[in-house]
């Protein structure tokens, strides 16, 4: 599985591309083993608490910008600034509504006002869709150009991710928002969030559905609103459960045979021999063979739910399992510690350590552990309950709590220092993905929210 011919894009192609941090300047961040000190008050004290601390910081990075606000997706070490993904904003929602407190249940709406706004706000289109990703706070760009407002510009519209490009609209990013909406509308019974999942649904049915050969819905549009080719696995999974939740809460049947249209997309790129999924195709005609990746391994267990093809999850643990330590090459890792795991893709165990993952990034580390994709194991192990998997997820989770502990010390949102041993990395060292961009050891928004999903046993994908 050496090729690399899945989609150009993704919904996670930009990160970290062309940024110009040195490799040397990420080994210092990434890597350092003093802690920032944590805001004055009580000190959160379990693994899960700290997570939410996390979530907590990085919502409220930009108190002087204004209360409609999304969280910043990485600490400011990434050098993305304060970008806020629209696919973290919806993992920070359902992880804030897995914690089935009254605090979560606040930011979990304030979050999703915040996407019913940007609908509502969009700077050019009236349709309903959202963007990649936004800015939540002001900052200065790398050619010197001033980004001074937070989420909502100084004209009242939503501040579009402009400077990186993050403008066009991935059919898996509008899915989760959906999603994300749908739970509020179901938890709290408001009109206003199902209205927000409803357009959502509309805008994927009307731009994304396909007659090609293989059917499904296709990935979604650029910056410049023209359709991408592709059709995800990935992003059809997404689909099964936010049309089968728009079937559920609205009553219209419409839905469902939307949901069946996604659903036999994600069907036909099961290989039964393998006992895995094909990552979609390029064209929707021919079958993506390589690379494959580990979320549609564990996704389509989650919002499947369906017991042959639930080999999907043994097919990660034995293919794509990794352990990092600081003898590997190209690790970050700091000596004396080591974390287990799965990578991103099949490509990813067989990246070119010799070679930066993109101009100005550092090398890749073979084993670099995902810890979003691994948390997200760890919960679909739960989910299944076989025998052995209770052990295996504890394992995994285990790894991510220790480096929740460890990685990522002194990094900061919005300039501000974060609490005590807060928040989860992206990798536990630079890790190529083979889909034409990398993961590094910055705390994560996304990967923090799966990692609190998967401790809380809260599956967001269940219909």
């Amino acid at each position: 599985m050496t090729g690399r011919q899945g989609p150009a894009l993704s919904r996670r192609s930009l990160i970290g591309a062309g940024l110009g941090i040195s490799a040397a300047g990420l080994t210092a961040a990434g890597t350092g083993q003093a802690l920032a000190a944590g805001p004055a008050g009580a000190r959160p004290s379990s693994s899960p608490a700290r997570g939410h601390a996390f979530l907590a910081a990085a919502m409220d990075a930009y108190p002087d910008h204004g209360r409609t606000r999304l969280t910043q997706s990485y600490t400011d070490q990434a050098g993305l600034f304060s970008t806020a993904f629209t696919y973290d904003n919806a993992l920070a929602i359902l992880a804030h509504l897995a914690a089935r407190t009254p605090a979560g249940l606040t930011r979990a709406k304030t979050l999703g006002d915040a996407l019913l706004y940007a609908q509502d706000h969009d700077p050019t289109h009236e349709d309903g869709r959202l963007r990649q990703a936004y800015n939540t706070g002001p900052y200065t760009f790398y050619d010197g150009s001033l980004q001074p407002d937070g989420f909502v510009r100084a004209d009242g519209t939503a501040n579009v991710g402009t400077q990186f490009g993050f403008t066009g609209t991935a059919v898996g990013d509008m899915a989760w928002a959906g999603i994300a909406l749908s739970a509020l509308a179901r938890r709290t019974g408001a009109r206003r969030f199902l209205t927000g999942a409803v357009r959502i649904g509309e805008w994927i049915e009307r731009t994304g559905r396909t007659d090609e050969p293989l059917g499904g819905y296709k990935f979604g549009v650029d910056g410049a609103n023209q359709k991408l080719p592709f059709t995800s696995t990935e992003h059809n999974t997404d689909l099964v459960c936010l049309f089968g939740r728009l079937a559920l809460l609205t009553g219209d049947r419409v839905w469902r045979e939307r949901q069946s249209r996604s659903e036999a997309f994600v069907q036909r790129m099961w290989e039964p021999s393998g006992g895995f999924f094909y990552t979609g195709t390029n064209d929707g005609v021919t079958v993506n063979k390589s690379p494959i990746p580990e979320d549609t391994q564990t996704w389509t267990h989650l919002a499947l739910d369906s017991r042959r093809h639930s080999r999907s999850l043994d097919w990660a643990v034995a293919e794509l399992a990794v352990l990092d330590h600081s003898g590997r090459t190209n690790s970050t890792v700091p000596a004396g510690q080591s974390y287990e795991g799965v990578t991103f893709s099949s490509a990813s165990l067989l990246a070119d350590e010799g070679a930066p993952i993109a101009v100005g990034q550092p090398k890749p580390d073979r084993n670099g552990v995902w810890f979003e994709g691994t948390a997200h194991l760890a919960l679909a192990l739960r989910d299944r309950g076989a025998r052995g998997d209770e052990a295996r997820a504890r394992r995994l989770l285990d790894s991510i709590e220790q480096a929740q502990d460890r990685l990522g010390g002194t990094q900061t949102v919005g300039g501000r220092a974060l609490p005590e041993r807060a928040g989860v990395v992206s990798a536990s060292s630079p890790l190529d993905t083979g889909f034409g961009f990398g993961y590094y050891p910055y705390r994560h928004t996304g990967a923090t929210a799966w990692y609190l999903m998967a401790a809380a046993r809260f599956n967001p994908l269940r219909v």
